[in-house]
């Protein structure tokens, strides 16, 4: 299975959210990216490093729960970390402002 090399994030992105569509897995990918961001919150605060390891196992566990038991496929980053890392981040932000739904089924991909 070959990666498919995007040539920019935007392009990157509709695919992303193809990988997304079902509401359980937004949800444990945008319940894993804020307990990521609270450990990182957390060692920065209390200068605990360790907790910076934790970091992406947690955000991978929960990512990667939606994927294999809800949608079904395999998680993007494999095949594209870096955009995969954005997409999250950009995802998340989507969800807070409202272009994206956190529950239910994502039926059609903004552009």
């Amino acid at each position: 299975d070959q990666a498919i090399l995007y040539k920019s994030f935007k392009e990157f992105y509709p695919f992303y959210l193809s990988e997304h569509r079902n509401g359980t897995s937004r949800f444990l990918h945008f319940l894993g990216s804020l307990n990521g961001l609270g450990l990182v919150g957390t060692a920065m605060a209390t200068g605990d490093q360790a907790l910076l390891l934790f970091a992406p196992i947690v955000v991978a566990s929960f990512a990667w729960t939606g994927h294999f038991f809800f949608e079904k496929n395999k998680p993007a980053t494999f095949k594209n970390p870096f955009y995969s890392l954005m997409g999250d981040c950009v995802m998340m932000k989507d969800i807070i402002v409202g272009r994206i739904p956190l529950f239910g089924d994502l039926k059609t991909i903004p552009s």
